[in-house]
């Protein structure tokens, strides 16, 4: 009785939104098509979502006019390669760029311009055959209304932990900080990978000493657990690699469409990057 007492609460307040989503417009990467990303809303009859596909805005229309006939707010954001001077020059494996991602959420009809400003400028204002990538100094220069996380185990801060360089984790988000202030969330995943695991502890306490807000985000790539091995075949197709291949990218079943009430329970002991959310 006190769980489905607790069920019918949750569905009055909206608890969590989607701040990370890839659609099938994250190309090679990506598997979810925009009308189901509606209907898996919908089913869970959350307030708003956002789209933040890999390096452009293939969907936005689509995805903010499928939100809107289903009553769900779209935000509109995009996760951007980002070079930092510290970072070696990118590899580059098929189509997918080896940078870390910085997620982009667009708050105000300035931030929709500033983004599609920079999504052009990743593209075009590199030598000609460069990875699409944006540059600090760019994000500086077009930081209005926009929100930015600090994109998850793939971002420039968690990467940077992963590799025990917690001096340039730190300078990192400083240097994002300065540009975004308090639209700057530090962001927390929880897909049971180890690098999530390993970097948690010091993101908190980074973002504690920086007095910066946290976020969770659950960054799906594909509908249900049934779908993660079709997922890992189309990583590989990405890369050039075989499934059998251990020594490469590879995501896990936990990245796919969880509801407002799995991530609340994922969640439960930080309550403030559930808030952040909303």
């Amino acid at each position: 009785m006190a769980d489905r007492e607790n069920r019918e609460t949750f569905v009055a307040d909206p608890g969590f939104v989607h701040l990370h989503v890839h659609s099938a417009y994250s190309l090679l990467e990506g598997a979810l098509r925009i009308p189901q990303l509606a209907e898996l809303a919908a089913a869970d009859r959350q307030p708003a979502l956002a789209l933040t596909d890999t390096g452009n805005l293939f969907g936005a229309l689509e995805f903010s006019e499928k939100m809107a006939e289903a009553g769900i707010q779209p935000i509109v954001g995009c996760a951007l390669a980002l070079q930092f001077d510290d970072e070696p020059p990118p590899m580059h494996s098929g189509r997918v760029s080896h940078l870390p991602r910085l997620v982009l959420l667009a708050a105000t009809e300035e931030g929709y311009r500033n983004l599609m400003a920079l999504v052009s400028q990743s593209f075009l204002g590199l030598p000609e055959g460069a990875v699409p990538q944006v540059k600090p100094e760019w994000l500086a220069e077009r930081a209005g209304g926009l929100i930015a996380l600090t994109g998850g185990p793939d971002g420039p801060v968690s990467r940077a932990i992963a590799a025990g360089k917690h001096d340039v984790a730190r300078a990192r988000l400083q240097a994002l900080a300065a540009i975004y202030d308090r639209r700057l969330y530090v962001e927390l995943q929880r897909h049971g990978l180890e690098d999530e695991a390993l970097a948690e502890a010091t993101l908190l306490d980074l973002a504690e000493a920086a007095s910066l807000p946290i976020v969770a985000t659950n960054e799906p790539y594909f509908a249900t657990r049934d779908d993660y091995e079709a997922h890992d075949a189309l990583i590989c197709i990405a890369e050039g690699r075989l499934v059998a291949e251990t020594d490469r990218r590879q995501l896990s079943p936990e990245h796919r469409f969880k509801t407002r009430l799995e991530m609340a329970e994922l969640f439960a002991d930080l309550p403030e990057a559930l808030a952040a959310t909303l």
